[in-house]
């Protein structure tokens, strides 16, 4: 592949812009028959915890008109178990890797970034994504994302920790996400990665009940795209913080959207279920794109539209 699709994301240079969306690839070993993951910007895993977490009970995805909810409830092996097996797979295939990290508390949160950031380890993974959508037990379930004091706060916390750069990873489930991303970038974040999910219900009108068992879900997929249009522009002009763009990117015109926004990187995540070869596809079609406008490189068209 040319240079024509290389990014510099927090002093990262990464060989083309498209990235995984945390849940939606696993760590890369599903999807490796359908997609040369070293042919990807980057893999970025599923959540990593410092435990196994169960996840919520079933059923837990459901497909809607224009996209699906999903409540997994951030199901995942542990830290021990992606190090053990996830990480050298990643790395013997060649992928650069965005490792997703969650908890339910502080304590929880800076144990995986810790074991991320020995010796040992950190050479072999790029960036920190942190999923700040995850529950404070200790504040009685209230996301860290959602508390601008919260968010500083968890930021800061992981920055001391970190031997590599960290991405807040925001929700939209908030009245306002420039505020947040202004949060996240004075607790000295090195870059934010937006949206999440936004939060849904679906009812089964057969059986009269929730279509999950969790009631609600995190509603992802086309519909949530423009959404995730309007809060990638917000929060470029609100910070000086590199973005990686997600919500609803079905193909290289999405992503070529969420750039001229002003995200660096991509993330493609709903796509894969159905699609499983949607991200090689989107690489092609950007370097497609980027030679028939003449650009010098794809990074030309970051943050053009004002």
């Amino acid at each position: 592949m040319s240079d024509l699709l290389r990014v510099n994301f927090a002093g990262i240079d990464f060989e083309n812009p498209i990235t995984t969306a945390s849940g939606t690839f696993g760590s890369g070993m599903e999807y490796s028959e359908f997609v040369d993951i070293a042919k990807l910007g980057a893999v970025t895993t599923k959540g990593v915890a410092d435990k196994p977490w169960e996840g919520n009970p079933t059923p837990r995805i459901v497909e809607t008109s224009a996209g699906m909810l999903n409540a997994i409830g951030l199901q995942n092996p542990g830290i021990e178990t992606f190090l053990s097996r996830d990480l050298p797979f990643l790395k013997k295939a060649g992928a650069r890797v965005i490792v997703n990290v969650c908890g339910h508390s502080e304590e929880e949160y800076l144990h995986v970034v810790e074991r991320l950031s020995e010796d040992d380890v950190k050479k072999d993974i790029d960036l920190l994504e942190i999923n700040i959508s995850c529950p404070n037990v200790k504040e009685g379930g209230i996301a860290f994302g959602q508390k601008p004091e919260m968010a500083e706060s968890i930021t800061k916390a992981v920055k001391e920790k970190a031997a590599q750069p960290v991405v807040m990873k925001l929700s939209p489930n908030v009245t306002d996400i420039t505020e947040m991303a202004r949060a996240v970038e004075a607790g000295g974040a090195d870059g934010v990665s937006l949206i999440n999910t936004l939060t849904g219900m679906k009812i089964d009108v057969r059986r009269k009940t929730f279509a999950l068992a969790n009631q609600t879900g995190g509603m992802s997929g086309p519909a949530v795209h423009p959404i995730a249009v309007r809060m990638v522009y917000q929060v470029a002009q609100a910070v000086e913080l590199p973005i990686i763009g997600m919500g609803g990117v079905q193909s290289t015109e999405d992503a070529l959207e969420l750039m001229m926004a002003g995200a660096t990187m991509v993330a493609v995540g709903t796509a894969n279920f159905y699609r499983p070869t949607a991200t090689s596809e989107i690489i092609d079609g950007l370097e497609s794109y980027a030679r028939e406008e003449k650009l010098n490189s794809i990074s030309d068209i970051i943050g053009c539209v004002r």
